[in-house]
């Protein structure tokens, strides 16, 4: 498939109208200009090949145009792929994958190793400089693992295996990369006291790095619109107050939980906007950081 195949014509376009379109950003890369943005990259964005393609131009671009995009992976359906490839179920309890040893080690090496390579490749094939790390390089992620308490009976817990909660993040390695041009794409693999792996949630990684590297803000691609509420209606604006409400009565739950909890913590510890985007919109990254049109929900802290 060549470019041109991808790329959609934009023959129609007057000059006089492109330029208006790129001079409007202008605002925006002078604001964001320096910053760190982290990138949170999952679903639909993550496994079409055309949307593959647009996320790594995005990256390459705000990179160049001065801004420091970090990028953290998730890597389920993949994991899943992978894990029925070796006659292995995954199991989940209240939304978390149960990880043995075994599939912990399918986690390594399909998040470390296969996913986390083909990002860097896009990138780098998109002219931008991406190097992959987990969350062993450096001492980047220390973590512990997770209890996890019923969420009928607190006083029951859960075993799910190798998965991990975060004890610190030492974001060094990240600074280093970002100070010389490069792009860090991480996956969420934290290390024990004993040298052993855990499993995390991408989506946790992501807010608790935007939050240590003091990131202006923590952008996360999903596969919906953003957070909608019982009508099906998007809501593009939430503050700390009405995310409660609305876990309060059961319209965000399931797998949004640890996205907006996450998302929320990283809000009000410092993170200048936190951004839910529709990771199936192509190009949904510079639509929400170069223009003014909002894509998805926005999480601030109050």
């Amino acid at each position: 498939m060549s470019q041109a195949d991808i790329q959609p014509s934009l023959d129609h376009i007057q000059p006089r109208e492109k330029a208006e379109i790129l001079a409007q950003a202008l605002p925006y890369i002078r604001k964001y200009h320096g910053k760190t943005l982290v990138i949170k990259y999952g679903g639909n964005a993550m496994t079409d090949p055309a949307l593959q393609q647009d996320f790594a131009e995005d990256i390459v671009l705000l990179k160049l145009v001065g801004m420091n995009p970090v990028v953290v992976h998730g890597g389920g359906p993949q994991i899943d792929e992978a894990l029925n490839r070796l006659g292995k179920k995954g199991t989940f309890i209240q939304g978390m994958r149960v990880t043995d040893e075994e599939t912990m080690e399918v986690v390594e090496w399909v998040l470390g190793g296969e996913v986390q390579q083909d990002i860097v490749g896009l990138i780098n094939a998109a002219g931008g400089k991406a190097v992959g790390l987990t969350g062993r390089d450096g001492g980047m992620i220390r973590a512990r693992k997770l209890k996890m308490l019923d969420k009928d009976d607190p006083s029951k817990e859960h075993d799910v295996g190798q998965v991990g909660e975060i004890e610190s993040i030492d974001p060094s390695v990240v600074k280093a990369l970002q100070d010389d041009a490069f792009i860090p794409v991480i996956s969420p693999i934290g290390f024990g006291e004993n040298n052993e792996s855990y499993n995390i949630n991408a989506d946790v990684v992501a807010a608790k790095l935007a939050t240590i590297l003091k990131a202006e803000k923590l952008l996360m691609l999903t596969n919906i619109s953003g957070v909608l509420d019982k009508q099906g209606e998007l809501l593009t604006d939430l503050t700390a107050r009405r995310i409660d409400e609305l876990f309060a009565d059961g319209t965000i739950s399931g797998g949004m939980l640890p996205k907006i909890a996450g998302a929320l913590d990283a809000a009000k510890s410092g993170v200048n906007a936190v951004h839910i985007i529709d990771g199936r919109v192509p190009h949904a990254l510079l639509l929400e950081i170069l223009t003014e049109q909002a894509f998805g929900t926005m999480i601030r802290s109050h």
